[in-house]
């Protein structure tokens, strides 16, 4: 008999038919299902501890969402901004990773049913995060490209490389201006910084690589559907923000909102109509989570609604956390932001709370997301910065954008590699090797069929 047909599972909950192998402990078993920044911070929290920690993903692998971006616009390689699990976790002896989708939770049970099996639990921490949400249109979600994820980031590449080469061989000039126009959706952070990492791509990079045609043939647009960019910075953060982007000759287009887009047109509210095969959806997220938690849970119809100590309302031995997770309170009637800091500090929060917990201790202060700050860069040697009362903007806020991000990469490699990176770019003006690598990426497909697969 090889080694391999000699393998047994030592679990006892594997003589369950469809089990999930997992090691044997003693101890109480948590499961997290979700490895974003909330997830890891809980599985750092509790190694070493008497709990036998699993952790659950779709993907093998945690993504520095912050930066995915820079992996659209060429400017990073996808391998610098992720991360295996297995190499994250491989120092904790008390946590372990499977790779598996979650479908439903018994919570009457204690059963957790997955795409490779089942497995049961003591307590479960939902930390799954969100998706992009097209609000329902489904032509806009079919023809246009999200960026949530790695994969959405290599999709947009790979778009936008192709249309830009397809508009060199056109005779069209509607065509070759529609393969060359840029559409981002959504003024927060995420589309303040798209457009300014596009208008960059076009300032340095077009010019070299794309001698055929001047970079004024390609245009960005930025539409908001308010008043004001990156409406939950300040005053002077979206003021500066708009300035930047103009400087950039970025076309920013506030109080307007996409009501259509069929791949080649974008359709607003107000009846304009823009000419653009590249459109780039960041106006809203919206919560995801496996069956067993009803809408009487949630807030919103996308997140879930907990208590101070993030137990999911109803539940014991349930709990969530980070962006799914709704902490309502009079100071906070929306919950936290969903961005990486309170997911951060909730996963060190409840790493504690749970000890108590299976303690039978008591739980006397509650979760308080203690604000560090909010950053944003449009562009390079443009940032935006609000650190407690300090506003302001510019080649400082920048830098301070910069080593905290770089800091906050997961790996010393992946540090070394976006230093790296980012430091020749700072001289040159140049990105990462821009490769058209997805043969399955077909023609068609660049027009939206393929982004949401």
């Amino acid at each position: 008999m090889d080694a391999k047909s000699s393998h047994t599972c030592n679990n006892d909950s594997c003589q369950v038919e469809n089990a999930i192998c997992l090691p044997n402990s003693e101890f109480p078993r948590v499961v997290i299902i979700g490895g974003g920044f909330a997830g890891l911070s809980l599985a750092r929290g509790l190694r070493k501890k008497n709990v036998q920690v699993v952790l659950l993903d779709r993907n093998n692998f945690h993504q520095f969402q912050p930066l995915l971006y820079q992996v659209a616009t060429s400017g990073l390689e996808p391998d610098s901004i992720v991360f295996p699990f297995r190499k994250q976790l491989s120092r904790y002896k008390n946590v372990t990773f499977r790779l598996a989708e979650v479908k439903e939770i018994k919570t009457d049970e204690r059963i957790i049913h997955t795409d490779k099996g089942t497995l049961s639990y003591d307590y479960i921490v939902l930390a799954t995060g969100t998706v992009t949400n097209f609000f329902g249109n489904k032509e806009i979600e079919k023809n246009s490209l999200g960026m949530k994820e790695i994969r959405d980031s290599l999709n947009i590449r790979h778009r936008m490389l192709l249309n830009l080469e397809q508009a060199t061989v056109t005779c069209d000039p509607e065509e070759r201006d529609a393969l060359t126009n840029f559409a981002v959706v959504g003024g927060g952070p995420a589309g303040v910084e798209m457009a300014g990492a596009l208008a960059e791509f076009c300032r340095y990079i077009l010019p070299k690589d794309y001698p055929e045609y001047p970079s004024s043939i390609m245009t960005i647009f930025l539409i908001e559907g308010s008043g004001k960019l990156i409406a939950s910075m300040s005053e002077k953060a979206s003021e500066k923000s708009l300035k930047y982007l103009k400087q950039l000759n970025v076309k920013v287009l506030l109080n307007e909102r996409v009501s259509d887009y069929d791949g080649t047109h974008v359709n607003t509210e107000s009846g304009k109509k823009l000419l653009a095969k590249n459109l780039i959806w960041t106006a809203g997220v919206k919560g995801q989570l496996p069956e067993g938690i009803s809408k009487e849970h949630m807030v919103g119809g996308n997140r879930v609604k907990t208590n101070e100590f993030l137990q999911v309302e109803g539940f014991d031995r349930v709990f969530a956390m980070g962006d799914i997770a709704a902490v309502i309170s009079e100071k906070t009637p929306r919950g936290y932001p969903q961005v990486a800091q309170p997911a951060i500090q909730q996963g060190k929060f409840l790493s504690k709370a749970l000890l108590k917990i299976i303690r039978n201790e008591p739980l006397i202060n509650g979760f308080k997301y203690k604000d560090k700050g909010s950053l944003a860069t449009i562009g390079k040697r443009r940032a935006v910065a609000d650190l407690g009362k300090l506003k302001f903007g510019g080649y400082f806020a920048w830098l301070i954008w910069s080593v905290v991000h770089l800091l906050s990469i997961s790996g010393f490699r992946n540090k070394l590699v976006v230093g790296i990176n980012w430091t020749m770019s700072y001289f040159s003006y140049d990105k990462s090797n821009r490769l058209i690598i997805d043969k399955n990426l077909k023609t068609d497909e660049r027009n939206g069929h393929a982004a949401n697969e």
